[in-house]
């Protein structure tokens, strides 16, 4: 009253002012920082396990791929059905002897190794005697033991001592074409004895009559 204010005036300039103590404390309210909770994760994947993918079980080492093929083989000497004959290849002796109808009884097979892998073309004689200085029992090559003097020798079958025989062929050179026979699974041409270190162009010619796959 005292500063000229009318009654109305006064009551709806203090409505004015409650209103806006309301709505500066509503303002205050909204503006304080409230805690969010954190997202949760949606289709995530488990986390993985030993011997686990995030799609299924482990599928473990690939399979150790099997030899494919076939191979031909004679078998003479003490089995039932002795002849030519077509296994699998990676086949063994034991597998030969038994395609052959079996070993007839009594046969002697001291020294047949019957566990040995067989290669393509070789021949395996069974209670056979051999000479002093052949080739070991069961182990010949596509048509006979071979040697120096007696017809080529076998470079898939010959013995490290057999191709020791051969000229300009010393201990060394006979080891590295055993290990080229192991590595390669035995010779398919004689041309390849030119892949076998220590032999060069010279030393293969000398030996070229003188040997067979």
């Amino acid at each position: 009253m005292r500063c000229g204010l009318a009654p109305r005036t006064l009551a709806a300039l203090t409505v004015v002012l409650a209103l806006g103590v309301v709505l500066a404390a509503q303002h205050f309210r909204a503006g304080r920082p409230e805690p969010v909770p954190a997202p949760q994760l949606v289709g995530g994947a488990p986390p993985a396990t030993p011997g686990t993918t995030p799609h299924g079980p482990s599928p473990g080492p690939p399979p150790v791929p099997k030899p494919t093929g076939r191979i031909v083989v004679d078998v003479s000497g003490g089995v039932l059905r002795p002849g030519v004959l077509h296994l699998p290849a990676g086949a063994r002796v034991a597998d030969a002897l038994r395609a052959a109808g079996g070993v007839k009884a009594g046969t002697d097979l001291a020294g047949l190794n019957r566990a040995r892998v067989l290669m393509d073309g070789e021949q395996v004689a069974v209670g056979v005697p051999q000479a002093p200085g052949g080739p070991a029992p069961g182990l010949h090559g596509p048509m006979d033991g071979g040697a120096p003097g007696g017809g080529p020798l076998s470079l898939s079958t010959a013995t490290a001592e057999q191709l020791d025989t051969l000229p300009g062929v010393g201990p060394v050179l006979a080891r590295h074409i055993v290990d080229y026979r192991a590595e390669h699974g035995g010779f398919r041409s004689v041309g390849e004895l030119r892949e076998v270190k220590g032999i060069g162009d010279r030393r293969f010619e000398d030996l070229r009559p003188l040997v067979r796959p």
